[in-house]
């Protein structure tokens, strides 16, 4: 065939593919499909099982723990032995990020419902004001009814430091920001053996910790982070199936 004619239908298919196609990849992008895609490969782990979190080559566990609930029971860590269960580190009166992390929970906790061998720990990080009435009142408020789920108060530095040092999740005292705390909103995943656990990152480093602090049905914050909320359900069916 003459090169010249070659040209004219090669320029002609490629009009053609541009004529067709270019606009409906415009519209997945605008419709956010072509995003979605790529957000589900962010945080890769479907279908492998979770990773141990380790501290210089050892698995961590969590460390033994004793509070009053908002019924005024005293919990430890023994009572969710055998149990798959997720921590958070919150107070009542803030005014930023627990509302969202709780209403996360409150979700997850419709969902898991049905299993006994599934339960939240919520640990305040202001017991001075938290007492185990107020934290009912809260419960109360939030729709908390699950009996697994129990939102934790007693001594201010044992709270500190079980937050930093025995999880690894920020939380201090910062009487310049709104609330008078500051503190990470992540969420940690444990095992029925009482070991910290995730999935991996697309990097092939584990997660660590679940964040918070989004809506799954928002989808990311304004700052472009994903949320992580709905992994962290499909993570808690794997230790559940275990």
């Amino acid at each position: 065939m003459n090169k010249k004619y070659t040209y004219i239908w090669v320029s002609l298919i490629v009009l053609i593919f541009g004529i067709i196609f270019i606009p409906r990849i415009i519209d997945r992008i605008k419709s956010g499909s072509i995003v979605e895609n790529t957000r589900m490969n962010v945080a890769e782990g479907a279908g492998r099982p979770l990773e141990y979190i380790t501290l210089n080559d050892k698995k961590r566990r969590v460390p033994a723990f004793s509070f009053l609930n908002q019924d005024s029971l005293l919990i430890t860590n023994e009572d969710y032995k055998g149990k798959v269960y997720v921590v958070e580190f919150f107070f009542t009166t803030c005014p930023t990020i627990c509302p969202i992390m709780n209403q996360n929970l409150v979700e997850i906790q419709n969902e898991f419902r049905e299993f006994e061998n599934f339960g939240i720990a919520s640990f305040t990080i202001n017991p001075d004001y938290d007492t185990p009435m107020v934290l009912k009142e809260y419960a109360e408020k939030y729709g908390i009814t699950d009996m697994d789920w129990n939102l934790l108060t007693g001594d201010s530095q044992e709270v500190m430091k079980l937050a930093n040092e025995g999880f690894n999740i920020f939380a201090a005292s910062s009487p310049d920001v709104p609330g008078g705390f500051e503190h990470s909103g992540l969420f940690a995943l444990i095992d029925k053996n009482g070991y910290l656990r995730s999935r991996k990152d697309a990097f092939g480093n584990p997660l660590i910790y679940y964040r918070g602090t989004i809506r799954e049905s928002l989808g990311e914050n304004f700052e472009g982070e994903q949320e992580q909320i709905s992994i962290l359900k499909e993570d808690i069916k794997k230790l559940l199936e275990e």
